[in-house]
């Protein structure tokens, strides 16, 4: 379960896909006799696969999640977005009463649902060259699986594990500071900005296109 005050909390389910559908890589956390199990993966998303979608990747064949991993017991993956410190200075209402304190700004996505796992080599090549095709397209002359000797590919098709999160729900958190005054967004928004920390100035960005609204 996810801590997810209301003022916080996002339920636009197309939105919350396609944020997922842009995303390259997730935290993947599974449960087995240890406890908790953690990875992180490139995944492709398919939203039209049952209610919520399907998430798909593969790990490691030395990757122990996949062998260990209790998959009668919810998965989750997480998508982690742009998140930001902010300052107490950047709060108008700091000079009006003082009552203010640091705290730090995100937006993230938890799909929660059930593990699958597979081997079988024709369906992970052709997982593998889907992920391959994606990340690619960006090149002028993107690379494909072909390219390489096909006995090499076989080797390493070897050495992996294909896994499929079955999404039963999606939980969204932007904390974007929907709990404060207007004048105090506008004011961390202005804060965050200038910074030359990319991430600093996408929580800027969001935090103006929610105020928007």
């Amino acid at each position: 379960m996810l801590y997810n005050p209301p003022a916080f909390r996002q339920t636009d389910l197309p939105a919350l896909q396609a944020q997922i559908a842009t995303s390259g890589l997730t935290t993947l956390v599974s449960v087995g006799a240890q406890g908790p199990i953690v990875s992180n993966l490139p995944i492709v998303f398919d939203a039209s696969a049952g209610p919520y979608g399907v998430i798909a990747g593969h790990l490691a064949r030395g990757n122990p999640q996949w062998r260990e991993s209790d998959l009668s017991i919810p998965a989750i993956a997480i998508f982690m977005g742009a998140d930001a410190y902010v300052s107490p200075g950047w709060y108008p209402s700091k000079q009006e009463h003082g009552k203010v304190v640091p705290t730090w700004n995100y937006s993230m996505i938890v799909a929660r649902g059930r593990l699958e796992i597979f081997e079988d080599a024709d369906t992970l090549r052709a997982q593998v060259e889907t992920l391959t095709k994606r990340f690619e397209a960006r090149f002028e002359k993107p690379w494909q699986v072909s390219d390489a000797p096909e006995d090499y590919v076989a080797r390493q098709i070897k050495g992996i594990v294909g896994i499929r999160l079955h999404v039963e729900s999606l939980e969204g958190k932007a904390k974007l500071n929907q709990n404060k005054p207007t004048a105090d967004q506008e004011g961390v928004a202005a804060g965050l900005s200038p910074s030359p920390r990319t991430a600093d100035r996408e929580v800027a960005e969001a935090m103006r296109e929610r105020l928007k609204r």
